[in-house]
């Protein structure tokens, strides 16, 4: 007859009973250890994701639609936004015998005829060109409109350009001050004086030699040095 007894522990030796003790000592501590390790090693998020800022950037529209004046407003484009939303429109492919940009041969009568003349063209319209070439521009007030030697300081531009040949008459070019050397030049006007040291004249090179002058800068450079020969 099979008298073993179910019940009969399993730890038979004292060596049994050691480890078993040591064992449901270091367990518990082992997981209590890693279950430490795993609550710190959750990644958290960063603070400055959590700021208002932040959050308002993440769920921003991807896209959005603004309703506004076509091509931003009038005071606040540049010469060359001007240029590429209206007057390329007719400049770039010469429609109707409009002077093409860079052909120079179409611009020279054109040019001739002064900047002032031109301005006032494309003011009032020409030809199949309407008034303000077709776009409304906003004209500024009065008080806003500064005059060329306003805007750019002609004795300024004489002294940083100018002076260099005109103080000594460098080439047969009128001194400063010299009525009898501007006499003669005088009557050829203003818009053809400006043009002068825009294209080059004699020895002086385009635009006095200084690529950077903008035409309104020589023209206050040329009203500064004709009021000094008056």
């Amino acid at each position: 007859m099979d008298t073993h007894d179910q019940h009969q522990s399993f730890i038979k030796t004292p060596q049994q009973l050691i480890v078993v003790l040591l064992l449901s000592f270091i367990v518990p501590v082992v997981s209590i250890i890693l279950l430490v390790q795993l609550v710190l090693n959750v990644s958290r998020p960063d603070p400055n994701t959590l700021t208002p800022e932040a959050i308002g950037e993440r769920i921003k529209p991807v896209a959005r639609v603004e309703f506004g004046a076509p091509g931003g407003a009038a005071g606040a484009r540049s010469a060359d936004q001007i240029v590429k939303t209206t007057c390329a429109t007719c400049h770039q492919a010469g429609v109707a015998n409009a002077p093409k940009f860079g052909d120079a041969a179409a611009w020279a009568p054109r040019i001739k005829t002064g900047l002032n003349t031109m301005v006032q063209s494309v003011i009032k319209g020409k030809g199949a060109m309407p008034p303000k070439a077709g776009a409304k521009f906003k004209d500024k007030p009065a008080a806003e409109k500064p005059k060329a030697a306003a805007a750019a300081d002609g004795k300024a531009v004489y002294d940083k350009v100018c002076v260099a040949c005109h103080q000594v008459s460098v080439a047969g070019s009128p001194r400063l001050g010299d009525k009898a050397a501007w006499a003669p030049r005088l009557p050829a006007g203003h818009d053809a004086l400006v043009q002068s040291v825009i294209k080059g004249k004699g020895a002086m090179p385009p635009r006095a030699g200084n690529p950077s002058l903008s035409d309104q800068e020589i023209r206050a450079a040329v009203d500064f040095m004709v009021s000094q020969a008056k």
